[in-house]
């Protein structure tokens, strides 16, 4: 004997709204290019662990320098050796995956010295590295679809006004998105004022190498606070959880994948502003396997 059960219109509608506000599901962020044994672009792209890509770094930019990529052990910029990343860039998007250019890092020579300065660095990313034109861009003719902001040194000045003038570029046809990787203390000693913009459209927060405001044996709190700090004080539309991949992959910070599904993720994704995690690295997430088995939580 078949029972049928008859399910109302207005409780369908329902279901489906309840599904869709019960699953924030969020994306992983991955920084590559550090390290020449976490393999190539287009097999970064090609694990479906990712849905941003920054490729990391323009190191050397700003106050009168000739602004120069470093790629670690990846290729060499000097003899234009890293154009040929151009196809793994259009590997990359094909499968849907935003790839990014990030500038700064921790080591990197740069800095803004000026709101003119900050204008010319604008100018020199559209045209080396977006969609503007050049007869020496470092990656190719491959049109990047952003840029991140990993800002960690030389002063907190004109990173605004670099912002105002990539994003003014967006009338230009193609969405140049902004990302940003501040420090968890709020407000990022660096980027805090360019983050007040609200041009920025994801914001990965880098909870590690900072104690007063990351997750440690088994304490949420730190990390809980300063996380509805982020969410409710900056204009970002996606916030991210930036985290090592691997206990060696920063000085403090790793949480366990355990821990990381069953407490942190649990406890943040409630957040209009959740957009997934970051990781820190390719070459670290390789070694430890930390995105596949977070996925699937994220």
């Amino acid at each position: 004997m078949a029972f049928k059960l008859k399910v109302s219109a207005p409780f369908i509608c329902m279901m489906v709204l309840v599904l869709a506000t019960g699953s924030n599901g969020g994306g992983i962020s991955i920084y590559w290019g550090q390290n020449g044994n976490e393999g190539t672009l287009a097999d970064t792209c090609a694990t479906g662990n990712y849905e941003y890509v920054n490729i990391a770094f323009l190191a050397t930019f700003g106050n009168g320098q000739t602004p120069m990529i470093n790629l670690a052990g990846h290729c060499d910029p000097y003899s234009n050796g890293c154009t040929g990343l151009s196809s793994d860039i259009k590997s990359c998007q094909a499968k849907g995956v935003k790839a990014i250019l990030s500038i700064g890092g921790g080591a990197g020579s740069y800095s803004l010295a000026s709101s003119d300065d900050a204008r010319q660095v604008a100018t020199y990313l559209w045209n080396n590295f977006l969609g503007g034109t050049s007869s020496s861009r470092p990656l190719g003719p491959a049109i990047l679809d952003g840029i991140d902001f990993d800002i960690e040194g030389g002063t907190g000045e004109y990173w605004d006004e670099l912002a105002k003038y990539l994003s003014g570029y967006s009338k230009k046809g193609k969405k140049v998105y902004l990302t940003a990787a501040p420090q968890c203390p709020f407000p990022d000693a660096w980027i805090g004022n360019a983050l007040k913009t609200g041009l920025f459209d994801y914001v990965w927060v880098q909870f590690y190498n900072n104690p007063p405001c990351q997750y440690s044996s088994a304490d949420i709190a730190n990390l809980e606070d300063a996380w509805k700090q982020w969410t409710s004080d900056i204009p970002a539309t996606n916030i991210f959880l930036g985290l090592p991949a691997a206990p060696d992959a920063a000085g403090s910070g790793f949480i366990p994948v355990n821990d990381l599904t069953s407490k942190v993720l649990p406890a943040i994704k409630n957040s209009s502003k959740y957009g997934g995690v970051m990781l820190w690295s390719k070459y670290y997430d390789d070694q430890s396997g930390y995105s596949s088995s977070i996925k699937s939580h994220v």
